[in-house]
């Protein structure tokens, strides 16, 4: 993915799963426009309900991924509220289907082979990304128009089940990918933590090193900063001397001078 895409704020429009999620959006408006009629949906709840949840599977995507460099645990739960979205919407086209006395594909229709396994385009834009992401998701939807602009209402409900299935399949592994991720680097909040220890750490080795004095020379043999000790034994007893913080994997010393 370009460098831009983090730069702009906008890297969730190079995810296939974001261009599919605007594909189920812009279907779900058309059918809504198309087929949902007054005396169907005479007060409009079910466009509302329908076209919002196209809108929240969407929006939460793009939402989760921005958040996804200081949480972890945010960007997978508004993946998971996007997969939720895509269920409800799915639920509708079911019932569509279902109140007509007609059944959604069964996975061996070549129908359903053809509307799952038709690939996505690759985001390949660098530039102008308003409207070159736009220009993408038209791309993809056109490859569905056969059954997404269909005249036959039980037609474009059937693809968007297909559609929305699939998109909820990328949401399950992108949910897997991420918390993979977290488990094996940590979120936002424990490298923040790591890395407030690690400079507590290196003030109190100097602290310790020099006294309070003087930056603390490095070790002749490894490089590492010095702590200044004590002789405990023989005949420098009680005097101090440079000891290598690495010790007693480096015995490295120096004389304080």
């Amino acid at each position: 993915m370009p460098d831009k895409a983090f730069s702009s704020g906008g890297g969730y429009r190079w995810l296939d799963v974001w261009a599919l999620a605007n594909v189920i959006q812009l279907g779900t408006q058309k059918f809504c426009l198309k087929f949902l009629k007054p005396r169907i949906d005479p007060c409009g709840r079910m466009f509302d309900q329908m076209t919002q949840a196209a809108r929240s599977g969407v929006a939460n995507i793009a939402e989760g991924y921005s958040r996804r460099a200081t949480s972890k645990e945010s960007e997978m739960r508004l993946y998971d509220v996007a997969k939720a979205s895509l269920d409800e919407l799915a639920g509708d086209f079911r019932n569509w289907l279902m109140l007509a006395g007609e059944l959604p594909w069964s996975e061996s229709d070549q129908s359903e082979r053809a509307v799952f396994g038709t690939p996505l385009d690759s985001a390949a834009f660098t530039e102008d990304v308003e409207r070159n992401s736009a220009a993408h998701v038209l791309a993809q939807y056109a490859k569905f128009t056969r059954w997404l602009d269909s005249d036959d209402s039980l037609v474009a409900a059937r693809a968007m089940l297909v559609l929305i299935g699939r998109a909820e399949l990328m949401l399950v592994r992108k949910i897997g990918r991420t918390h993979g991720d977290f488990v094996e680097h940590g979120g936002f909040a424990e490298n923040l933590t790591r890395d407030r220890l690690a400079a507590r750490n290196a003030a109190a080795v100097q602290s310790r090193a020099t006294g309070g004095g003087n930056a603390a020379p490095q070790c002749p043999k490894c490089g590492k900063p010095m702590l200044k000790r004590v002789a405990k034994r023989g005949k420098n007893a009680g005097n101090e001397f440079w000891s290598c913080s690495a010790y007693p994997d480096c015995n490295g010393t120096r004389a304080v001078k």
